[in-house]
């Protein structure tokens, strides 16, 4: 891996990371199309991709400071709301690592190739459409505000989570998605989407950088690890700042679009052995 390599991977999995289009699909096709994370580093390439999540989350951390800190004197017990978010936190991150840690091998075995990843990405976009085009006309404040979430609606949610361990699929999709579908506004569901994130992802995160560091560390070297995940910082503060943004004023069917688009051309470039599968 060069320098210029680790850049673009690191401003993809900012981008994508949560954007309901799956960092992980677009990291595994920008990877093959380099000549990365094939078998004589594929274990590598993978801990490399999920390790540098940690720009992103730190991102996150940083837009949305002031909830932290509410959750934070929540576990204090000088705060209500925090309290409730924070059981609503692990209530939603529980599904996910317990199925995640049961299936892990068997996803990275099946589910991280190319073709698997085209047909979530087809199948996720028209799920969006769909549920894009059922609140048209609603109000993305309309619902639940995030500070009444309970834990039922929580725990439903991390299910929800667990579809995203396909590759492709899009835990941002997932996640908000159920949200809307239990309740919430659009505007809540994003924000606890991103706040859930923070949480699964410092997991996984933590979990590859223990299991995989010195192999990452001695395979690609700490200065494409570091530029990785300044770069996944930096874009994933724009992509979450636009998102947010944008959702406000014109709903999700645009990533649904775009979903659908890469699916055809990743596709294309499957079929075309442009690309392996």
């Amino acid at each position: 891996m060069t320098p210029i390599q680790a850049i673009i991977l690191g401003i993809i999995e900012g981008l994508t990371e949560y954007l309901p289009v799956s960092s992980t699909g677009h990291l595994v096709v920008a990877m093959r199309l380099m000549g990365l994370g094939l078998a004589d580093d594929k274990a590598a390439s993978d801990a490399f991709s999920i390790a540098i999540q940690g720009g992103a989350i730190v991102a996150v951390l940083g837009l949305y400071y002031p909830r932290v800190i509410q959750m934070i004197r929540g576990l204090l017990g000088k705060d209500k709301v925090g309290k409730r978010l924070v059981i609503a936190m692990i209530c939603g991150f529980l599904p996910a690592a317990v199925f995640g840690l049961l299936l892990n091998d068997l996803i990275k075995q099946y589910l991280f190739g190319i073709t698997p990843i085209v047909v979530a990405w087809i199948v996720g976009g028209i799920a969006i459409i769909a549920v894009a085009a059922r609140r048209k006309n609603t109000d993305s404040r309309e619902g639940i505000d995030l500070a009444e979430i309970t834990w039922k609606m929580a725990f439903i949610i991390g299910f929800a989570q667990c579809v995203a361990m396909w590759p492709g699929t899009s835990r941002s999709l997932m996640t908000i998605v159920g949200g809307v579908l239990v309740g919430l506004s659009l505007r809540s569901a994003v924000e606890f989407s991103f706040l859930l994130g923070v949480l699964t992802l410092g997991a996984a995160t933590a979990k590859d950088t223990v299991e995989h560091g010195q192999l990452m560390w001695d395979t690609f070297g700490p200065l494409n690890l570091g530029l990785g995940a300044v770069f996944a910082f930096v874009s994933a503060a724009i992509a979450v700042k636009w998102m947010v943004s944008y959702l406000n004023q014109h709903g999700m069917a645009i990533f649904g679009w775009y979903r659908i688009a890469i699916g055809a051309v990743v596709g294309s470039l499957l079929a075309f052995n442009v690309i392996s599968g």
